[in-house]
């Protein structure tokens, strides 16, 4: 079925998304529970067209299977040493386990049309999760498509490459057309803040200023770094597919779960409402050109 797909004309193939949920929690890790990422994908996965061709992929941490690696920084020593994709990394590794590439994530990114990514607030920005998989995505931006040019991870070959006339050829958005979409969500603090909306534990309450708190009302802003990473690359992130909504106010962390979300009708009509924006965005603009050669060049070289 896929290869017949894959020689549609551009018009006629489905659309193709993919659905990421970005909190960390999973019912078999530490925490005992599915964050609340994990039923949101769930649930925007059941407001799609039929017709399109949904990927999901729930990046929280499991026991046993493998995290995002961490980014090695290659950039700062030479842009044409940071790979695309990167290949610090690779599939099937004992030493140095990779979700990003067990899971096939660089190829399914490059696949789809848009991106909706999906996560909680953790201390005024996203998780760890997601901001790992960002900075593992800088090789969108400019990486090098040519590891051979550089015996795969030589700096001194990529420093004379990125000097060289051919780098300027070389050098391109990888991923550059497609749509992302950001929903973010947080209890602001839940029960934890006196009337002040200062911490209720903490003792120099004169350290903690809440007119100085970040984003004062624009909780969005929190995934800013993400929204602006993806502009940059770019990938279109309209302003009305970047949402936050309010979860849990004044509630204790106990209350404030997956099944509590689910019974929060504005939270679930803010949510709704982003997933049916989506819908009409990607309809819109219909299918990214280059989707299948950009996910053939999306494989591992290490």
């Amino acid at each position: 079925m896929k290869a017949e797909i894959d020689v549609l004309p551009l018009e006629e193939r489905p659309l193709q998304v993919l659905v990421i949920a970005g909190s960390a929690r999973r019912l078999d890790g530490c925490p005992g529970l599915d964050g609340k990422a994990r039923f949101l994908m769930h649930r925007m996965l059941g407001r799609l067209p039929p017709r399109w061709q949904a990927d999901a992929v729930d990046i929280g941490n499991e026991h046993g299977k493998p995290k995002i690696q961490g980014c090695n920084g290659c950039v700062g020593s030479s842009m044409a040493l940071f790979v695309w994709p990167c290949n610090c990394y690779g599939p099937g590794s004992d030493h140095q386990p990779d979700l990003m590439w067990n899971e096939k994530i660089y190829q399914r990114l490059a696949r789809a049309d848009a991106w909706a990514i999906i996560g909680p607030v953790w201390w005024y920005g996203p998780t760890t999760n997601l901001k790992a998989m960002f900075d593992r995505l800088v090789c969108m931006s400019g990486g090098n498509p040519r590891p051979d040019l550089i015996d795969k991870k030589s700096t001194l070959k990529a420093q004379a490459l990125e000097r060289s006339p051919l780098w300027r050829e070389l050098t391109k958005n990888h991923l550059e057309g497609r749509s992302a979409a950001f929903f973010c969500y947080g209890n602001e603090g839940g029960n934890e803040l006196d009337n002040d909306h200062r911490p209720r534990i903490l003792e120099h309450k004169a350290w903690f200023d809440p007119d100085h708190e970040p984003y004062q009302g624009d909780e969005r802003r929190s995934y800013q770094g993400l929204v602006w990473q993806c502009r940059y690359s770019g990938i279109e992130v309209p302003d009305e597919l970047w949402r936050h909504a309010s979860v849990g106010l004044y509630q204790p962390y106990a209350d404030d779960q997956a099944d509590d979300m689910a019974d929060d009708s504005e939270a679930m009509a803010c949510f709704d409402a982003w997933v049916d924006a989506f819908v009409r965005h990607v309809t819109a603009k219909g299918p990214v050109p280059g989707t299948t050669e950009a996910e053939r060049g999306a494989q591992s070289t290490t």
